[in-house]
């Protein structure tokens, strides 16, 4: 099986199973998300997170070359090899959030009340948890992942899913950069930057408001959803300053 293919399935697996993951965390544990919501929480409208999808490739990669080079054999070895993991899966995390950041005035997540915090964007704490992820993800995925992909591979209805995937994966991601240049003028705008997560659930509060189906995939889909809670973020926005 090629390596084109082998990282075309785990992007597909990863960026998947990274947002159901998600997915409960903003429901439960989030601070950005009071009233505890159902929020979608990637910025594409599907229910993946390509930050996720690439990091399972990096994941497999760095296991692979631990593989070659005997890193497994010790426990100083593993703990390099989680090590590296846990500094790839940042450096990823970092850029991601930095790009949203700087190009659209878009906050995808916020970690700056943790302690160690880098902008915003990255937090020891965090890091850690991406090292705990590659410990799990070496001890319990990767030794299976060759037999996986091979059984996908020859599986032709699999085939299709992950090709149907990719397609909507880049309809999505035409739909999403019109979202995001319509956030990027409000922001330029307004001088505020935008918190995708609080949008959300502002978004979503609005919907019940005005006694609509509130679309899980397509928060703002209808204008005066999206419209409604910018609204509301430039109310509370000014409502700050005056204080």
């Amino acid at each position: 099986m090629s390596l084109f293919l082998c990282l075309a399935d785990l992007f597909f697996i990863g960026s998947v199973f990274g947002w159901v993951l998600e997915v409960f965390f903003r429901k439960f544990f989030s601070s950005g998300n009071p009233e505890h919501r159902w929020i979608n929480p990637g910025f594409c409208a599907g229910p993946y997170l390509p930050l996720y999808g690439t990091g399972l490739c990096v994941l497999y990669l760095l296991a692979a070359l631990g593989d070659l080079e005997g890193w497994g054999t010790s426990a100083q070895g593993k703990a390099i090899l989680f090590a590296f993991m846990a500094v790839s899966m940042t450096v990823i995390e970092y850029i991601g959030g930095l790009i949203a950041l700087k190009a659209f005035h878009l906050r995808l997540w916020d970690y700056t009340d943790m302690w160690g915090n880098i902008q915003g964007l990255v937090c020891p704490l965090f890091s850690f948890f991406w090292a705990v992820l590659g410990a799990v993800y070496y001890f319990l995925i990767h030794p299976y992942v060759l037999d996986a992909l091979h059984w996908l591979a020859e599986n032709l209805a699999f085939s299709f899913v992950i090709g149907f995937f990719f397609g909507v994966f880049t309809v999505d991601l035409c739909y999403s950069a019109q979202l995001a240049a319509r956030l990027r003028k409000f922001a330029r705008e307004t001088g505020i930057e935008v918190r995708l997560e609080n949008l959300k659930a502002h978004a979503q509060s609005v919907e019940d408001q005005i006694r609509q189906r509130h679309h899980f995939f397509l928060p703002f889909l209808r204008r005066r959803s999206l419209a409604g809670a910018l609204k509301r973020l430039r109310e509370q926005h000014g409502s700050k300053e005056k204080h």
